[in-house]
């Protein structure tokens, strides 16, 4: 799915990832998803964003409109874990972020996702590029205003990013993550309790939902 020009995201299953059960039964992701989630979190995406050699400016954006929940009672109801699967350098076109913006109403945004032009010089004061190394985890709200900066190397950037959910949240009704009947017989309790997918006989390929318009074309 395309996030940009050069900038790609692809959806994959639990079990194709080598260490999915490390991941999501390490003690900080399991302690911040309780924290901030509550005892039922519920894990609903796994996959890859991907800025490749010419990878261009994203627009300032959120990934989803803000949630009711959010607005009225300050209450996250999701949260984005993000490994580098890279040291990130500069030339890279690190991921950049800014700051307090979760709470951004965000209802005069287009599609309630994406702020307008005028409003750049706030994100851009506030602007906190990120320079992760391979091992790292980091979390973040998705509806913290963020952006992809140009891929000016010859090296693509690969990001891990699982996805979850407070109940109730409705993110999975984007993803179609499931896992085999085999696989899901040798998973830790931990992780089955807060997997709330289909368990199914044979895997196939994802068919994406979760489109994000605007960014197709770049900031332009």
């Amino acid at each position: 799915m395309g996030r940009g020009p050069e900038r790609w995201y692809v959806e994959i299953h639990p079990e194709q990832l080598r260490g999915f059960v490390d991941l999501v039964t390490h003690p900080w992701v399991v302690s911040v998803c309780r924290a901030v989630l509550g005892p039922d979190y519920e894990i609903v995406e796994l996959g890859f964003d991907i800025p490749f050699p010419g990878a261009v400016t994203q627009p300032w954006h959120r990934d989803f409109p803000m949630p009711e929940e959010t607005r009225l009672r300050r209450r996250l109801t999701s949260l984005a874990f993000n490994l580098t699967t890279v040291d990130t350098v500069e030339e890279m076109g690190p991921f950049e972020i800014a700051p307090g913006t979760q709470w951004d109403d965000g209802r005069d945004f287009d599609h309630e996702m994406f702020p307008s032009k005028d409003r750049y010089p706030r994100y851009e004061a506030r602007a906190v590029r990120k320079y992760p190394r391979r091992g790292d985890i980091s979390a973040r709200s998705a509806l913290t205003i963020h952006r992809g900066t140009p891929n000016l190397s010859d090296l693509a950037r690969p990001v891990l990013v699982l996805g979850v959910d407070a109940p109730g949240a409705g993110n999975a009704a984007h993803h179609d993550m499931a896992v085999t009947r085999g696989y899901w017989a040798g998973l830790p309790d931990l992780v089955r309790a807060h997997l709330r997918c289909p368990v199914v006989d044979a895997l196939v390929p994802i068919r994406q939902k979760h489109t994000i318009e605007g960014l197709v074309m770049g900031a332009g």
